[in-house]
């Protein structure tokens, strides 16, 4: 009897591109043809995201530890191996960053600075680079790079947390987090983030 073919890492380009033909269509429809991401649909920007992190949350939609109506389908049509290809794949990516089609006001990009690198501590709210590093490049599986993300992908995904919509995240540290912020703090780290380059200058130390 014929073995299922397993998914190797170097199918996460075919699956990306063409999807696996079990209900799972092709990621790049909405993540774009390099994951570059869609700013206009929310569809956030995989590439250079961490592989690890990308399949907890592919394996999250598919077991309801992650709510999306969209995307718990198509992580349920992928087997373990497809997921782990996509994810490796995708990590392994290094595309331009697409710029946001509104440029924020140097207000929105000042609070958003300034919570993003020194939070607010008379209101208990720490920086975000405590956990997803210096200028948002990500800290391992369980902090997701934000820099370059689209505006309004982290904007949804902020406001999903303070809604208690989302609630996926290692200790519910960022329930807790953004539960501090008001919807002008929410806006303004988003455009923040969503304003720096996708990788740090040659110079920034790690």
């Amino acid at each position: 009897m014929a073995q299922p073919k397993l998914a190797r890492a170097a199918d996460g380009k075919d699956l990306a591109l063409n999807g696996n033909g079990n209900g799972a269509p092709a990621c790049s429809s909405c993540h774009g043809m390099q994951g570059e991401g869609r700013l206009d649909a929310a569809y956030p920007r995989l590439a250079g995201l961490n592989a690890d992190y990308l399949l907890r949350q592919l394996n999250d939609f598919a077991d309801k530890n992650r709510d999306n109506e969209h995307m718990r389908p198509i992580a349920k049509s992928l087997s373990a191996d497809e997921r782990k290809a996509v994810a490796a794949y995708y990590a392994s990516l290094s595309s331009p960053k697409t710029e946001e089609p509104k440029q924020p006001t140097p207000k929105e990009l000042a609070i958003g600075a300034k919570l993003a690198n020194d939070g607010n501590w008379s209101r208990g709210t720490p920086a975000c680079r405590q956990c997803h590093g210096i200028s948002g490049q990500g800290v391992g599986a369980s902090f997701p790079r934000l820099a370059g993300q689209g505006k309004l992908y982290v904007l949804n995904q902020l406001k999903a947390w303070k809604d208690g919509k989302r609630s996926n995240d290692p200790l519910h540290l960022m329930t807790g987090v953004v539960s501090k912020l008001d919807d002008e703090q929410i806006a303004a780290v988003a455009a923040y983030f969503a304003s720096l380059p996708v990788s740090p200058k040659s110079s920034a130390k790690p």
